[in-house]
């Protein structure tokens, strides 16, 4: 198997921007495993597939809003994403600018947010956020949904929840998990009584 085997054309114009409003009205490409045929189905279709006694592994991370924007102290733009929080007051995280922040570095983020760039590790920085909150607090007032990088178009409120799964508990995603934003209570409930 090749990396190439997985490249195909997508176009742009097939690319839902907003999620459905009904989270169980998606489509769903399904595979014969028998005959190797592809088809297209509705996701509402997913527990006839299934049996008895099948599993499904839910992911019950809950997205934070990891993404901030701000400006260098030279003026050009700078853009967070948070890859891990370390503790109260410092994270990991990318950091796209025009030229890579040095370790001192503050960046003014939004409403006022400054933080310190105290080294590189690899890809990442290692950045402190100020007293006052912990740096969950600071996202949760400041932070944007780190949208998919194919959506095209700046986060909005509503996305705070409809970029979450049903099941999301553990904050610290950065990405939703977007198999499980299909599934609704109706779905769960029909393959609880199935036996899935």
């Amino acid at each position: 198997m090749q990396r190439s085997d997985f490249h195909y054309l997508l176009p742009e114009h097939l690319i839902a921007q907003t999620p459905l409003a009904e989270r169980g009205a998606s489509r769903l490409l399904a595979l014969d495993g028998a005959s190797g045929r592809c088809r297209d189905a509705g996701f509402a279709e997913l527990p006839d597939w299934l049996r008895p006694g099948d599993l499904l592994v839910i992911n019950d991370t809950r997205v934070i809003p990891a993404r901030l924007h701000g400006t260098k102290a030279s003026g050009g733009r700078v853009e967070v994403l948070i890859e891990r929080v370390v503790d109260a007051r410092t994270a990991l995280a990318h950091v796209r600018a025009s030229k890579s922040p040095k370790p001192g570095t503050l960046l003014q983020l939004e409403a006022g947010l400054e933080v310190e760039v105290l080294e590189r590790e690899g890809e990442l920085f290692r950045l402190r956020f100020p007293t006052g909150r912990t740096v969950m607090e600071w996202l949760e007032v400041h932070g944007h949904v780190p949208l998919p990088p194919y959506i095209q178009r700046p986060d909005a409120a509503e996305d705070r929840e409809r970029y979450q799964t049903l099941f999301a508990r553990v904050p610290g995603a950065v990405a939703a998990p977007t198999a499980g934003l299909h599934f609704d209570a109706a779905m769960l409930e029909r393959l609880a009584a199935a036996g899935v």
